[in-house]
């Protein structure tokens, strides 16, 4: 098979751990919880069955709170989350979704089965050095 027709899903470079918070946490406790897990990005748990998975990142405090000049203590992350977010399929072959990342200019997305199951999160990062690298190394 050629590297032009291998096939390369994004449940294969995916990362599987991620970490969630409340929304109604205060952006401290988003800070908080980013520095002890060495991440950037937070998925918003959902509130109920109906309701839909949020994403904060740190990109989202820096625009929204530390510009302007707001307090960490009162702002909560449901005031600058992102909800819905754009989903990803494990399944999706990677090159499609490196284009929905173009279109939707994304920075991370979870990635969520069809029985709606978080299972981790894709950025460019893990499209690019873990999935070329699968494709023409």
């Amino acid at each position: 098979m050629s590297a032009k027709n291998k096939v390369v899903r994004v449940k294969d470079v995916m990362k599987a751990g991620y970490t969630v918070i409340d929304g109604a946490a205060t952006i401290r406790e988003a800070l908080m919880s980013m520095k002890n897990n060495k991440t950037s990005v937070l998925i918003v748990k959902k509130r109920h069955e109906d309701d839909e998975y949020g994403i904060i990142t740190s990109t989202d405090i820096a625009r929204d709170v530390l510009s302007k000049d707001r307090s960490p203590d009162r702002v909560n992350v449901y005031e600058i989350m992102t909800c819905p977010v754009v989903k990803v399929n494990p399944e999706m072959d990677i090159r499609l979704c490196s284009r929905l990342f173009d279109t939707y200019n994304l920075v991370r997305a979870p990635v969520i089965d069809k029985d709606d199951n978080l299972l981790g999160t894709i950025s460019p990062n893990s499209l690019v050095l873990e999935g070329l690298y699968q494709i023409y190394c």
